[in-house]
């Protein structure tokens, strides 16, 4: 069932007025802080512009993209909050062979790593880039923001929302959009006439009002049809012996290993160092 057939306006969603944001990265602090998220050990101006660091990872779930640009013969400066997009119907969540991927009926999509068994087919399917894999353990799980949806269910707002001063609103779908038409039609020759994440990928939880095109803010172009009607008939042209053996070899890995990391889990409450929330 497609997006057009389903009614996600009463699902929470992030209005992001990137008009207001002064790039001061309170979201990106608050973000760690929360999610007890370790620093990374990372090199000024080696990606593009000057975001710090320089892409999302497994200890970065949102940040502040800065990207430097030509136009018109003038170098020109622009940004915005790259974070997970909480898609109305999610690709990886479709592509996901044991449900570790869920659309929740708050809004936020959520992963459980008691579920993963590794395939990193998410990853793939994501057309925001977003899962990403811990490549630095023995024993990897998948990463990516929650919407602090542990927040979200005791009536709290997500951190970065509660953090921001001024660019970030945070409430039902439908009435971010409608704010964002509204402050459209106030400043009409503030604002671009056009919402990203309204439509894209038939619909996210993440809703940017900009005064910049989107391309020169450095958006990724994506299809307005929801993506979970495309996943499999791609995955579909990935050599069967490709998606059986490695399903396999990571099922037999997490069947190894999930009794190895739970007790690791114990072993780590029982000394007073709670494992990080995913």
């Amino acid at each position: 069932m497609s997006s057009e057939n389903k009614d996600f306006g009463k699902n929470k969603a992030f209005l992001i007025d990137m008009t207001k944001c002064t790039g001061c990265r309170g979201c990106q602090v608050a973000c760690k802080q929360w999610n007890q998220l370790d620093a990374e050990k990372t090199k000024f101006f080696t990606g593009e512009g000057y975001q710090n660091p320089p892409l999302m990872s497994e200890y970065t779930f949102t940040r502040i993209k800065f990207r430097d640009y030509e136009k018109n013969g003038q170098n020109e400066f622009a940004f915005y909050k790259e974070m997970c997009m909480h898609c109305n119907e999610p690709a990886c969540a479709s592509v996901c062979p044991v449900g570790a991927f869920v659309k929740t009926k708050e809004g936020p999509v959520t992963y459980d790593a008691k579920r993963c068994i590794g395939c990193r087919f998410c990853m793939v399917a994501c057309p925001f880039g977003v899962p990403k894999y811990e490549w630095s353990k023995a024993f990897p799980l998948v990463r990516k923001c929650t919407g602090c949806y542990s927040r979200i269910k005791e009536g709290k707002k997500p951190a970065c929302a509660t953090t921001c001063v001024s660019a970030i609103t945070y409430g039902p779908r439908e009435e971010m959009i409608k704010e964002a038409e509204k402050r459209i039609a106030a400043r009409p020759e503030k604002y671009l006439k056009k919402l990203y994440g309204a439509e894209e990928a038939g619909g996210t939880s993440v809703i940017y009002l900009t005064a910049l095109p989107f391309d020169e803010l450095g958006f990724k172009h994506v299809t307005k049809r929801p993506l979970p009607s495309y996943t499999w008939q791609a995955l579909r042209l990935v050599p069967g012996i490709f998606l059986t053996v490695g399903s396999s070899l990571s099922l037999l890995s997490w069947f190894n290993h999930r009794k190895e990391r739970i007790a690791k889990e114990e072993e780590m409450r029982k000394s007073g160092s709670a494992p990080k929330e995913g």
